[in-house]
């Protein structure tokens, strides 16, 4: 298999995750998140819409991915790597029951990104071996965000997840309940960076959300190599 060109691209600390539904029900448009976030310092935007028609789904894409890109920032769509080309966007992101990566890659090319989602050992050695940009695991902690089917894995999970994945020389996202208080350990057991939705939102305002975020995360050693 070949290396895709984008593998050794550093990731930011803080992957903010744009959820359609979570900024509805918290009074925000999914474009006005995104344009607080990037306001904030977010420079990796996942967005995300689960219920949404591939039309809608291809709008919200097509209208969050200039505003990341005039900052500087990477767009990742969820699930679906069409509508990722489609809006022009950065990369795309999958899951266990959508397309594989090597699917994806004939879609989106060689040099988008392309992140795996996994929740067992098994699932992140699998991931390591396909043409991947990072791997992603999750949920560390309890979350009520997403309904996954697998238990909360713990920061010891997370520090195994990531001594697999650094074998591959691939970094490590993680996700499920991070919260500001919590994000710094992840980082330092070994996570590239932490994903985060509803936390974002906590607080009502999600531009000073993320530059505390990036405070806390740029402040936090991780987990040294070995």
């Amino acid at each position: 298999m070949a290396e895709t060109a984008n593998r050794s691209r550093p990731l930011s600390p803080l992957t903010a995750i744009v959820d359609a539904e979570i900024a509805s029900r918290a009074g925000w448009t999914p474009r006005d998140l995104a344009r607080a976030c990037l306001d904030g310092g977010a420079r990796l935007l996942q967005v995300r819409a689960k219920h949404a028609s591939g039309a809608a789904l291809l709008d919200l894409a097509a209208a969050i991915t200039p505003l990341a890109h005039a900052a500087g920032a990477v767009v990742i769509v969820n699930d679906r790597a069409d509508i990722a080309r489609l809006a022009g966007a950065d990369g795309v992101h999958v899951g266990q029951d959508d397309l594989a990566p090597a699917l994806v890659r004939r879609l989106v090319g060689g040099e988008a990104m392309v992140g795996r989602s996994t929740h067992t050992p098994a699932q992140i050695v699998a991931a390591c071996a396909e043409p991947v940009s990072y791997v992603a695991v999750g949920p560390v902690f309890a979350t009520g965000t997403k309904a996954t089917g697998y238990d909360a894995l713990g920061l010891e999970r997370v520090r195994a997840a990531a001594d697999a994945v650094r074998t591959r020389r691939l970094p490590l996202v993680a996700i499920g309940g991070i919260t500001l208080d919590t994000a710094a350990s992840v980082i330092a057991a070994g996570a590239a960076s932490v994903a985060v939705i509803s936390d974002l939102l906590s607080t009502g305002n999600p531009a000073r959300r993320v530059a505390e975020y990036l405070l806390r995360l740029t402040m936090t050693e991780p987990m040294a190599n070995g």
